[in-house]
């Protein structure tokens, strides 16, 4: 009797605990929402943070018609899109190359690759910018995109997930005369579907939020993504950023990858619990 009541306390403490976590994670999510609903010409002073006089949504009109969202909306859904169909090309070849062959160098090749992750991607910043440069790409998505076709981090998740496919499944595979693409196609990859999905949520959500990169090598509007759009409305006041119209804007970039999530919010998690990471 009593270990049910410290397991059910248990359950308790921790449930506690989650939604804590998930309170002081949503602070900053509902502060943006309060602000975006004041009114423009009220500041925001000390005890006065929340809600304002009134409540209006004159920002996000506002800040629609400030800024080319429709432009930023197809750019960005160009770029995350190009850079995730590429990404789940070259992560499931390489990892098919590292999970089914056996080639002199291969462990010294996977930890080069794997040597990138420690690399920060900041330190990478001004060679990319002379490589795109040189290459005539200077203030285009691909510009955006092309540093990302490569991801170590999704070939060691996919290594590890064809790794952990059946050795008598891939040997049946090749008694019948399978190919390698058709091993990659009808025995690893089945399996190994929960780990791509994971990593491609992973990769669209990174790359939707992406900052720096995007507005180093872009200037106008034809080219920008949602997030280096949003440089604009921090120059539109004369003392400093408009609080509530920066937050309607935030809302209007992040808005689309959070009703992303609550749809598939149960694919998403059952995605990271089946792959394994976490």
């Amino acid at each position: 009797m009593e270990t049910k009541a410290t397991s059910r306390l248990q359950r308790w403490l921790w449930t506690l605990i989650a939604w804590g976590l998930a309170a002081l994670w949503a602070v900053p999510v509902l502060w943006a929402f309060a602000a975006s609903l004041r009114p423009a010409d009220e500041p925001i002073k000390r005890g006065d943070v929340w809600f304002g006089s009134t409540l209006t949504v004159e920002n996000y009109s506002r800040a629609w018609s400030l800024a080319p969202f429709g432009q930023y909306y197809l750019n960005t859904f160009a770029m995350v899109g190009m850079i995730l169909g590429v990404q789940i090309i070259t992560i499931t070849l390489a990892a098919f190359a590292f999970a089914h062959y056996r080639f002199k160098g291969r462990k010294l090749l996977l930890y080069l690759i794997l040597l990138q992750l420690m690399i920060p991607t900041t330190a990478l910043l001004v060679p990319n910018f002379a490589t795109i440069r040189s290459m005539g790409l200077y203030d285009t998505i691909f510009a955006i995109a092309i540093p990302y076709f490569g991801s170590a981090f999704g070939t060691f998740l996919m290594r590890q997930a064809f790794l952990e496919v059946p050795r008598d499944l891939v040997d049946a595979g090749i008694m019948d005369g399978c190919s390698w693409w058709q091993l990659l196609r009808y025995v690893y990859l089945p399996p190994s579907m929960p780990t791509l999905t994971a990593f491609a949520l992973s990769s669209v959500s990174w790359h939707w939020n992406e900052f720096l990169w995007p507005l180093i090598v872009t200037k106008s509007d034809a080219a920008r993504p949602l997030t280096a759009g949003l440089v604009r409305f921090t120059q539109l006041g004369e003392i400093g950023a408009q609080w509530s119209l920066l937050s309607a804007a935030t809302l209007l970039v992040a808005g689309p990858l959070f009703l992303l999530f609550l749809i598939f919010q149960r694919r998403f998690i059952e995605s990271f619990v089946h792959s394994g990471l976490k």
